[in-house]
């Protein structure tokens, strides 16, 4: 077999017709066709979003009537339950705007945090016209959400489409654009499914909870296709006018932020003897448990005359102000605080050192605080002050104080990570917040009648028993040098890689 094209000089190639065409040129000439090719397919998608978007506004009778029956027919199953509303309210969240909006910040930091300025602007931009077209185009058409016989939801404003099916759509698919690259490709179909499972999953929740039909899921879902095609067909446009090379979509949006966008590239095992290791930490988690045990059981037994003499004179000091001052700070401890931390620290991490183990570290700290917290409380089950308690009966027993250990815990543990591996004079913020926060929400816990002060020792004890078990088995600070060497060679490598292709 002969190639039907043959080769004339270093520069150009021949085809059977006898059209010469140089070799420069044939990229050029492959990326127009694709171009072509999804230039059509964001037509197709568009005018179908057209259509659907004509047959809801001149209330086209068939399509009335599956969105009718769709919903009626969910809303009885969902009613049923109550476990299954709030199931679907959780997933639901994850296509909501306070969900979306602060991932994709996050992403767009870790973007610029590894010097990847160009795809942090396309989440940017993308995300943003995503904002602007749902409230639009909901106030074009203003169609009213559903009337369901036993409504378990509600969300403001019009029906079509749907802003959950759009952002989910939009946010979701950008992200698999631009960190493609950095999944290898076994696991590239699995990754691409995630997303789309997230994106259905989502879409099925607005009309299983009865604020939306199914047109409008379908409606959100074809204008979020539209949209991130045409991004991202302008991404690669202006990638050509820098001179990159034109590349398949299916290798992402920045194929060459590959090793950028990995999470730890040049990381060895995150643990040596993970086995034993792990052995080591549930000695450990024991240990700090019959420790726990002990002096809980020794103050329930033979309490201090002061525990129950400083909460009452809190108490005595109250007033409206101190109350919301109280329940303010004493939100910074509990789990949702504690949670969007380490949500937001791990990341940015990782973004950073490029290493699994400090956030290794992180996890297993509150992880540990955690269970030891619950399993002492029930354990030594002791009750709470005898004085009123402004936040009303809580689940838990009273020694020790899971906000106040939480607290201690997260924030000595970034502190530990943070000092090790920034030089700069600001870097003893992190230990002040180790010891402010932690303070400031054991005042608040006892202001409000809810803690011991030896509740907080007995916080005091799980922090310091707990983190000294992981920081001779995970060792979160081994190396830490070398990771932001490696970081630093990763930046210059790619500044490198950049000269040459502008040259």
């Amino acid at each position: 077999m002969t190639d039907d094209r043959a080769v004339t000089d270093d520069n150009a190639v021949t085809d059977d017709s006898g059209v010469v065409e140089r070799a420069g040129w044939a990229p050029v000439r492959h990326f127009a066709e694709r171009s072509v090719l999804g230039l059509l397919a964001v037509l197709a998608v568009g005018l179908g979003f057209g259509v659907l978007l004509l047959l809801v506004r001149f209330h086209w009778g068939p399509l009335q009537d599956l969105d009718r029956a769709v919903a009626d027919g969910l809303n009885r199953w969902a009613a049923g339950s109550e476990t299954v509303v709030a199931v679907l309210k959780q997933i639901s969240a994850a296509g909501g705007r306070g969900f979306l909006v602060p991932l994709v910040a996050l992403l767009v930091l870790m973007l610029i945090i590894r010097r990847r300025p160009r795809p942090a602007l396309y989440l940017i931009v993308t995300g943003a016209g995503a904002m602007v077209l749902d409230p639009s185009l909901k106030a074009l058409i203003g169609r009213l959400r559903p009337v369901v016989e036993v409504p378990v939801a509600t969300a403001p404003g019009n029906s079509f489409p749907s802003g959950h099916a759009l952002g989910s759509m939009v946010v979701y698919g950008m992200i698999v654009l631009v960190f493609l690259p950095a999944i290898r490709r076994r696991w590239r179909p699995f990754f691409i499914g995630a997303a789309a499972v997230i994106v259905a999953a989502v879409g099925f929740t607005r009309v299983a909870l009865g604020v939306h039909y199914v047109s409008d899921v379908l409606a959100g879902w074809l204008l979020g296709v539209a949209w991130i095609s045409i991004t991202a067909y302008a991404f690669r446009l202006w990638r050509r006018e820098a001179g990159h090379p034109a590349s398949e979509l299916t290798e992402g949006l920045e194929p060459e932020a590959g090793p950028d966008l990995r999470l730890a590239p040049a990381e060895g095992p995150v643990l040596p003897h993970p086995w034993a290791k792990a052995a080591e930490i549930l000695v450990g988690w024991v240990f700090v448990f019959g420790l726990l045990y002990l002096v809980g059981y020794t103050v329930k037994r033979w309490t201090p005359g002061f525990d129950e003499a400083f909460p009452a004179w809190l108490q005595s000091h109250r007033t409206p102000f101190l109350d919301e001052l109280s329940w303010a700070w004493s939100k910074v401890g509990d789990t949702h605080a504690i949670l969007f931390i380490s949500l937001i620290f791990c990341p940015l991490a990782l973004a950073l050192w490029r290493q699994w183990r400090p956030v290794l570290f992180l996890v297993l700290t509150m992880v540990g605080e955690l269970t030891l917290f619950l399993c002492a409380a029930a354990a030594v089950d002791r009750p709470r002050p005898p004085i009123e308690q402004l936040d009303g009966p809580m689940p838990t027993s009273s020694f020790p104080s899971g906000h106040i250990a939480a607290t201690m815990c997260v924030w000595a543990a970034i502190a530990i990570i943070t000092m090790a591996r920034f030089r700069q004079p600001w870097r003893w913020i992190f230990p002040a917040l180790a010891v402010i926060m932690p303070l400031g929400v054991a005042l608040s816990r006892m202001y409000r009648g809810m803690h011991h002060p030896t509740d907080m020792l007995g916080a005091a004890l799980l922090t310091t028993a707990w983190i000294t078990v992981l920081w001779f088995t995970i060792r979160p600070n081994a190396h830490p040098a070398s990771a932001v060497e490696a970081a630093d060679e990763a930046a210059e490598a790619t500044t490198g890689r950049r000269l040459e292709s502008i040259g």
